[in-house]
């Protein structure tokens, strides 16, 4: 078993977190992403984020959080870790819940996601399941905070975010929640 380094359990990075909301479990929610964040041997906060195959069913190619659908009975947050540890060999036992982000729907209206928020203790080494993970990405917060590496197109007709990473494109939903993430860490102007 792990055991997180004092300045992992009480570091001023995760004050940021502090005002994010209880995770929300409405009744229509299908599915459920964990947004790892974790500091790295520098005490930079960095969050894990996988890129899907390209010969993925749905959403081929996506820059995503790991997670997927709900089980009979199963909460959000259980289902989000669980993804984690399936997806990219997270242990359950070094996550922390702290909150969630708003339910997002993808390209389906349906497929309404939560959004689990956790402080995770990385372990040294993540393992991609290669049927569901084709790269591990984890940028840092900071190269997220940079407007400049963001941009906005037009997508059927709506006007969507991306950011650009050398593997792939994060976009739709999940750019989405990572923008609803971000303003829990901008500081506000002096």
């Amino acid at each position: 078993m792990q055991h997180p380094r004092p300045s992992e359990v009480n570091s001023p990075h995760w004050a940021a977190l502090d005002s994010i909301p209880a995770v929300s479990e409405p009744a229509r929610a299908v599915a459920a992403v964990l947004v790892p964040l974790y500091l790295d041997h520098d005490g930079i906060v960095r969050v894990i984020m996988t890129k899907r195959p390209d010969n993925m069913r749905t959403h081929p190619g996506d820059v995503v959080f790991p997670g997927g659908r709900l089980e009979e009975g199963e909460s959000a947050p259980q289902a989000a870790i669980r993804e984690a540890c399936e997806e990219v060999g997270l242990p359950p036992e070094s996550v922390t819940v702290v909150g969630g982000l708003a339910p997002v729907t993808t390209r389906d209206p349906g497929n309404l996601i939560v959004p689990v928020v956790a402080r995770v203790i990385r372990p040294d080494t993540l393992i991609p399941q290669p049927e569901e993970v084709e790269v591990i990405l984890e940028p840092s917060i900071d190269e997220l905070l940079d407007d400049a590496r963001w941009h906005v197109s037009e997508w059927f007709g709506n006007n969507l975010w991306f950011f650009d990473f050398p593997e792939a494109t994060l976009w739709g939903a999940t750019a989405f929640m990572v923008r609803q993430l971000l303003e829990y860490f901008r500081t506000p102007e002096a």
